[in-house]
């Protein structure tokens, strides 16, 4: 009760305009939060996570929360919520808002949603955010990632190739792909039950799906059977009736980075994602929370987090591809980051688009439609602090970066192994469709006061206190690079 209260102090010092103490670590606790009393432990559970943190606490609209947060200036951002106070126009208000801390067109922080079923399941995504995970298992409806290189053991239902899927068992080296024995009585592939059994079999680490879905339902690929919710948990909806998903209760992260709607919480408990969070224990997932179609955000995180695997957390992967996006974004049409997206009720429509054109100014091609549409509506749930990373790959290990700070100049210094792939650091061509090569990224291990690359640096940067992104970097294999970034006033 101590602690509680003690964080109520905090809170309400932040409500009433007191600047709090410096931290990198900011709590957001959502309307009627800290007054009662098993949400308010969901709170006081993220304070023990990260001591220090502040509190801050608003009344009606997230917006209250945008002084406190300048003041502040937190590096990572948990925003506690009820469920019934999530959706779309929540999640589109938190992406602007974490722009807005400073002036440039950067997000200034790394932020997460907090929430659950109810306050227990709310505090156990915060307990499970305590000790490090490092993925080894995945269960997939993603040909993408069918190469399985980045897991131990894996099994798919492949969305490109009806009724085919494939295994990798631990301990070995490949994944064997094969036609699905289970049919449906009309002679279909039932990839329903091959999903089922793949994941009660291999109790993943990691989920990744693509095909339709919404907020109440998780198609197979080619629409054949449904993962549906009821009463904050998953069920498989056979023909025969309901079946739930076999768990474990071991801590997950699911990313349905191919499907709309599945990220929209939609105000309700009664919602897939409520679910993924509750039954399934997805400690952190990352979606959509309107229908998408350019994907960009959605499978530029994946990119960046796949292809430098073990190198980023998820939040900095999908941190980095935001702050990509955002910078190319500006040099297509100056000013747009500054315009909010005119989303209609169904958040894609003809007009959408038209009303967009109008926004800009002028008539935006495919991909800048594409950046601006994405920009705003991707959801991060769990604690965006989290150390959850892939195991690293020794042989994608090829090329090193050292940071050397001292008063008024960061350098990082990179070395490319004779082994090194140019390509490979690009993406290595995954999902060129809807995201392009990638730049060098670095995430900073602590933020950067004013940073500016210094004169006479040739490299074409995006450049912000927390990240650095150099374009077209030409590096060659066996080589040493330096880049030099003056900081400070």
């Amino acid at each position: 009760m101590k602690r509680i209260l003690l964080l109520l102090l905090a809170a309400a010092a932040c409500a009433c305009g007191t600047t709090p103490a410096p931290s990198d670590y900011a709590i957001v606790a959502g309307p009627g939060i800290t007054d009662d009393p098993q949400w308010a432990t969901v709170v006081e559970a993220l304070g023990e996570s990260h001591p220090g943190a502040q509190v801050i606490t608003y009344r009606d609209s997230v917006g209250e929360v945008l002084d406190a947060l300048r003041g502040a200036k937190p590096r990572y951002v948990a925003f506690v919520e009820q469920p019934e106070q999530v959706g779309r126009d929540y999640i589109i208000a938190l992406n602007r808002m974490s722009r807005a801390v400073d002036t440039d067109i950067y997000a200034d922080y790394l932020w997460g949603v907090i929430t659950g079923y109810d306050a227990a399941a709310a505090r156990r995504m915060v307990l499970d955010a305590r000790e490090p995970l490092v993925i080894r298992s995945a269960v997939s409806t993603l040909r993408e990632v069918s190469g399985a290189k980045w897991f131990e053991s894996f099994a798919y239902v492949d969305d490109r190739d009806r009724g085919i899927c494939g295994e990798k068992r631990p301990g070995e080296d490949s994944v064997r792909h094969y036609p699905t024995p289970h049919r449906l009585p009309d002679g279909r592939p039932d990839l329903l039950r091959d999903f089922c059994d793949y994941y009660a079999a291999y109790d993943p680490d990691l989920i990744t799906t693509a095909s339709h879905a919404t907020e109440r339902n998780l198609e197979m690929p080619y629409s054949v059977g449904n993962l549906r919710c009821a009463d904050g948990a998953l069920y498989a909806d056979f023909p025969e009736g309901r079946e739930a998903l076999r768990e474990s209760g071991k801590r997950r992260v699911f990313l349905p980075i191919g499907n709309c709607l599945i990220g929209n919480v939609n105000n309700t408990r009664e919602s897939m994602a409520i679910a993924w969070m509750n039954s399934a224990r997805a400690a952190a997932m990352v979606g959509y929370v309107v229908p998408t179609w350019y994907g960009r955000s959605g499978w530029g995180g994946l990119k960046y987090w796949l292809t430098s695997p073990g190198r980023y957390t998820l939040a900095e992967a999908f941190f980095l591809n935001q702050q990509d996006l955002l910078h190319q974004l500006e040099g297509w049409c100056p000013g747009l980051g500054g315009k909010a997206f005119p989303f209609g009720p169904e958040g894609f429509a003809e007009e959408d688009f038209d009303r967009a054109n109008e926004v800009a100014g002028r008539e935006l091609n495919i991909d800048e439609t594409g950046f601006f549409f994405d920009r705003d509506v991707l959801a991060f749930y769990g604690d965006p602090a989290w150390e959850v990373r892939l195991r690293e790959l020794p042989a994608e290990q090829d090329y090193t970066v050292t940071v050397h700070n001292e008063p008024g100049r960061c350098t990082l210094t990179v070395e490319t192994s004779p082994e090194f792939s140019a390509e490979r650091m690009a993406g290595d061509r995954f999902k060129e469709e809807h995201v392009k090569e990638l730049p060098f990224s670095w995430f900073f291990a602590e933020r950067l006061e004013n940073p500016r690359l210094a004169e006479g640096e040739p490299w074409q940067v995006a450049l912000d206190e927390n990240f650095l992104l150099v374009y077209d970097p030409g590096f060659e294999p066996g080589q040493t690079y330096t880049i030099r970034i003056d900081t400070g006033k």
